[in-house]
């Protein structure tokens, strides 16, 4: 049965903060959730399988950039929170499909409204960063799209 959502009297009682959770806490498990549906692999593992059921090797063109090594993790993970089903088939070679659960939809839907508007605010978002969308990502992540090299210090 889904809880109802608290009002701001109800969240101040000790047992309705523990019952909703607060993911403002330092020791709140919803953090963890929310760092597993929030990564920058699992959303876009989410968008995949919204569109339905697919094989790791279809997620993983889609995903363009992303390794075998995190896809496997991001969907152990995503798949150990209840989000995504794994169908191992009986043949050879090995016939893996992945499918969203209902709580795995139902998160997705929500994870497609928030990359909805993302990209469709790109524009006021980049302006507000005084860069293009393309140039804030690469001032991030360097040309190669890996995270810059920590500055060098003096030499010693």
């Amino acid at each position: 049965m889904p809880r109802q959502p608290t009002t701001p009297g109800q969240a101040r009682t000790l047992s309705a903060r523990i019952a909703r959770g607060d993911v403002l806490c330092g020791k709140c498990p919803s953090r963890a959730i929310l760092r597993h549906v929030t990564s920058q692999w699992g959303v876009l593992v989410f968008l995949v399988l919204l569109r339905g059921t697919h094989r790791f090797s279809e997620i993983r063109r889609r995903i363009g950039g992303v390794s075998e090594k995190m896809l496997a993790q991001t969907l152990r993970t995503l798949e150990r929170d209840g989000f995504v089903e794994r169908h191992a088939h009986p043949v050879v070679p090995p016939h893996v499909d992945y499918d969203l659960t209902p709580l795995g939809r139902e998160a997705g839907e929500h994870v497609r409204t928030l990359v909805d508007w993302i990209e469709g605010n790109l524009g006021a978002i980049a302006g507000a960063s005084g860069a293009a969308p393309d140039e804030a990502e690469h001032e991030a992540d360097g040309a190669d799209g890996q995270p810059p090299a920590p500055a060098a210090g003096p030499a010693a």
